[in-house]
């Protein structure tokens, strides 16, 4: 299938080799063409040139550009283990939900051939075609949000970044097994939210538990199909790019050491970042903290592990914990030869077989250790509700 139709070539000086140092990822990497065979690359970039979905950030359609000038300056440094290929810029259509379909294309017909996505520029509800694309596919998918926020809002006939999320969960047919939030800060979400999340079984986590043990959430990431970041989650003396600046967020290494966690999951298959603004960032050290987090993940991408799903339990020490509060329940864990663990959720005598990819639940040895004190982890249980 030819997607030359859904997508714009870069400007020449992206492209001219000679532009780059030698090593780079400018120099090294492959602008898409009719002719370039998608499934010889590993991971590829997809710019998307639409806004209309902000809110008073007009300006963030322009970041693909932005951000590839700093990325491609940065040391190619994964030898030959990841091929990356760059597809361009998905154009703004006639309308938004023109614009949707031409990225739901590109991203569906990339992850059929087992190459990541990793979507750059324009505003966040563009995690609602990214989304789409799974449809297509027919997958049932785990969602992390990195955001301030959760996009929970007023469902209306336009989908805008402050209510995607509900739009998601109300699609019919539906396909999203679990949603997480991460990183959001309470004063940006209605207490009703918090209800909302508890009563459909998804994950919050706030900022500041986010930020104590921030290793904790390597098994949240590694649990995700689609990692989808806002730059609003960033702290504002860190970063320079955003209409709306924060004054607490994630710093600069923790965003990245989080896009590492991301890459390293073998189950992780797509990746964005939204709501860059290039109008707001003078320096360009916005953008340069956003080339070098999508570097951490290329990065983690080179070292999977080859873990679940990719490999069978069945070759990991299998732990069986009985909880003494409640006798029904004798919890099993799984480690894998890389020091990963994870948790096997039962399930219904009429399970859906579609549901098969998230009984084993990501989780750490702080899982195993509460469970040791009789303690059931909530991720195990809030897995459990939705199976049941």
């Amino acid at each position: 299938m030819s997607l030359s139709i859904y997508l714009n070539q870069l400007d020449s000086h992206l492209l001219t080799k000679e532009n780059w140092n030698n090593n780079t990822i400018g120099k090294t990497v492959v602008s898409y063409s009719d002719d370039v065979n998608m499934v010889d690359f590993d991971v590829a970039l997809i710019g998307v040139m639409e806004q209309r979905g902000n809110i008073e950030n007009d300006g963030c359609g322009s970041a693909p550009d932005k951000i590839r000038e700093q990325l491609y300056s940065l040391y190619h440094r994964f030898g030959k283990g990841v091929r990356i290929l760059d597809m361009g810029n998905v154009l703004a259509g006639n309308t938004y939900k023109d614009t949707y379909f031409a990225l739901t294309t590109v991203v569906t017909e990339l992850i059929k051939r087992e190459v990541v996505p990793i979507i750059i520029g324009g505003s966040h509800d563009l995690t609602y075609a990214n989304y789409q694309a799974y449809e297509n596919l027919e997958q049932v998918v785990n969602l992390v949000s990195i955001d301030r926020s959760i996009d929970l809002g007023v469902i209306n006939n336009e989908i805008t970044e402050e209510n995607f999320i509900n739009h998601i969960i109300m699609h019919q047919p539906n396909f999203l097994f679990n949603f997480s939030s991460v990183g959001y800060q309470s004063y940006y979400v209605e207490k009703e939210i918090d209800a909302m999340m508890e009563r459909m079984h998804f994950d919050a986590y706030r900022l500041g538990v986010v930020r104590q043990n921030i290793q904790e959430m390597e098994a949240i990431v590694r649990n995700a199909d689609i990692l989808s970041f806002d730059v609003n989650a960033i702290k504002s003396s860190e970063f320079s790019g955003y209409a709306k600046p924060n004054p607490n967020g994630f710093l600069s290494d923790e965003i990245c050491r989080i896009s590492r966690y991301a890459g390293l999951s073998d189950k992780l298959t797509s990746f964005g970042v939204y709501n860059y603004n290039p109008v707001y960032d003078s320096t360009r050290n916005g953008a340069m903290l956003l080339a070098q987090m999508i570097w951490y993940f290329i990065e983690g991408y080179r070292e999977r592990k080859g873990d679940y799903p990719v490999a069978s339990k069945s070759k990991y020490k299998k732990y069986h914990v009985a909880i003494e509060k409640n006798k029904e329940y004798e919890l099993i864990f799984y480690k894998s030869d890389s020091g990963r663990w994870w948790m096997e959720v039962p399930h219904p005598s009429d399970f859906n077989s579609r549901f098969v990819r998230h009984q084993m639940v990501p989780c750490s040895y702080s899982d195993y250790e509460s469970a040791l004190n009789g303690e059931v982890p909530d991720r195990w249980y809030q897995t459990f509700q939705k199976l049941a």
